[in-house]
């Protein structure tokens, strides 16, 4: 199994659609506080439709908080400012894929002593700024769940 793990979202829109995701690829779903909205928001559930049933969503109240409970074996940190191209990485079961707040990313104050060769980007157009979080999230999750041959998907 995978981990997707939110980071301070803001947008309940796009942790709907992440909820959608992880209950369509068995990917474990962790949200760490604060969040920009109530988990009973009415934009999170439209989003999400009724996928909420699917998906345990674990929740901390803090990054140390989810570390020490959680205890990610490798977690990447979906950065801009990452070193290396998502692409480039042999993904394992048990992965944990941590995403930022939609309008700051990560803090510096934690990329600053996470492992560099942890911290991906996704290409982009030179003049780009970023991508939508549920998107990024999307990308990277669907390239890490091939990697680990669609662990427990329906393969037609």
């Amino acid at each position: 199994m995978l981990n997707i793990v939110l980071f301070e979202p803001e947008i309940p829109a796009n942790t709907g659609n992440v909820i959608r995701l992880c209950a369509n690829t068995g990917a474990q779903l962790h949200l760490i506080h604060p969040l920009g909205f109530e988990l009973d928001d009415k934009k999170l559930r439209r989003a999400g439709l009724d996928y909420h049933e699917w998906v345990n969503v674990h929740q901390y109240a803090s990054l140390a908080d989810y570390i020490e409970k959680a205890k990610p074996s490798r977690l990447f940190a979906l950065t801009t400012k990452g070193s290396k191209n998502y692409a480039d990485v042999s993904f394992q079961e048990g992965d944990a894929l941590m995403f930022g707040p939609e309008t700051r990313g990560l803090p510096n104050s934690f990329l600053s002593q996470h492992d560099e060769a942890l911290k991906l980007y996704l290409p982009m157009k030179p003049e780009s700024r970023s991508l939508n979080l549920s998107n990024t999230v999307s990308i990277v999750l669907f390239e890490a769940w091939k990697q680990i041959g669609f662990s427990g998907g329906k393969l037609k």
